[in-house]
């Protein structure tokens, strides 16, 4: 099973279609967050119950839109 994931990311020209990458769980008090590593994008914040089982995925699509530029990525999940 695979799960996408969207992550903002601030400058065009970080991260291209068919990047690896890896990301980093960062934890506020009711939910998590994920950095695409080494601080290249961030995801918005899940609740505890939709913790990512894997780290490391690749990235299937890179948009620009009004408000800024967002990253989609795809995470092999069992």
């Amino acid at each position: 099973m695979s799960r996408s994931m969207v992550f903002k990311m601030e400058r065009p020209g970080l991260l291209q279609e068919g990047d690896h990458v890896t990301v980093t769980e960062g934890t506020l008090p009711s939910s998590v967050y994920y950095t695409i590593d080494p601080s290249l994008a961030m995801s918005g914040n899940f609740p505890f119950s939709e913790r990512m089982e894997t780290r490391e995925g690749i990235v299937t699509a890179v948009e620009e839109n009004a408000r800024g530029y967002y990253v989609t990525a795809v995470f092999e999940e069992s």
